[in-house]
């Protein structure tokens, strides 16, 4: 069982251009994003959140079941669900303004245990800048690692969300000691600042950065490099692109049994670059679509 802990939200997306274009609503959130990539590439998968009693609430619990995954875990409450108005660049880029003010995710509370058989969390984005459940997120990263779960970490820095960039800074540095696999953005690295190799002794055993079209790179302890290059798509926009790229390094890690730091330290080159070649293939199936639609399993067979 691999378990996403963090926000679930609807995504505002036009459909057009311009300042007053109609709005499709859409289901999203980093985690909730790899939660669905996840279930729908054939892995185990709970998620682990606080999600409105709305209707808004309602559609995204639905989502989950489709595609397959547990939500035996999901808090609910009375208050609305996160809502994130999208906008799309001429590449397809998306941009976020969110209204999160007494919205029911950011009310989660740390769980007494995790689902039975979790061999690996994953963490990311709004949950854990948004308080009071960053903190509880954060608690939950921090025990997870404690008792040698695989932990997963994905920033995917919001800055309009943060209320002090050093403050967050500071603390992005704080959870990489209970960190066994940091991807991150381009983006996210220069707005975090440090380098692969820094975060790399503080405690996870790989990084990997997406660098968009330009594709992935892979760090290691070992000092070793592994890149590939990104898929080649017509772009719809990039919702959910990051998301599906964690889904998909979490997913073939899983196959490979290499949710540990052992193992993944033993993974070869031939290893790394079929993992990294599929995550690359499932972002461009979902930038090849509107909104964050990643891909089944049937859609990017092979490595």
């Amino acid at each position: 069982m691999i378990v996403v802990a963090g926000e679930a939200l609807i995504d505002l997306v036009p459909r057009g251009s311009g300042p007053l274009v109609d709005l499709r609503p859409a289901r999203g959130g980093g985690p909730y994003n790899t939660a669905v990539a996840l279930g729908r590439l054939g892995s185990p998968t709970a998620f682990c959140s606080r999600v409105s009693y709305d209707v808004y609430g309602q559609a995204l619990l639905t989502g989950l079941r489709e595609a397959g995954v547990d939500v035996a875990s999901v808090q609910r409450g009375p208050e609305p669900t996160t809502l994130a108005l999208a906008s799309i660049g001429e590449d397809g880029s998306a941009r976020y303004s969110f209204y999160v003010e007494g919205s029911a995710d950011r009310l989660f509370e740390a769980p007494e245990r995790l689902p039975a058989g979790t061999r690996a969390v994953s963490f990311g984005t709004c949950s854990l800048v948004l308080e009071p459940g960053a903190s509880a997120y954060e608690e939950l990263l921090h025990g997870a690692a404690a008792r040698g779960v695989f932990t997963a970490l994905d920033p995917n820095i919001r800055p309009g969300l943060v209320p002090d960039a050093a403050a967050h800074r500071a603390r992005f540095r704080s959870w990489l000691p209970s960190v066994s696999l940091l991807k991150l953005s381009e983006e996210d690295a220069e707005w975090l600042g440090g380098t692969p190799d820094q975060w790399l002794s503080s405690g996870p055993s790989a990084v990997v950065v997406t660098r968009g079209g330009e594709g992935l790179t892979a760090y290691t302890r070992d000092g070793a490099e592994y890149r590939v290059p990104g898929e080649k798509v017509d772009v719809v926009d990039t919702i959910g692109a990051g998301d599906t790229v964690n889904a998909a390094l979490l997913h073939g890690l899983s196959a490979r049994d290499a949710l540990s730091a052992a193992s993944l330290a033993a993974l070869t080159a031939e290893d790394w670059g079929g993992l990294l070649r599929f995550a690359a293939r499932a972002a461009a199936v979902t930038c090849s679509r509107a909104g964050a639609e990643p891909p089944y399993a049937s859609e990017v067979a092979g490595d």
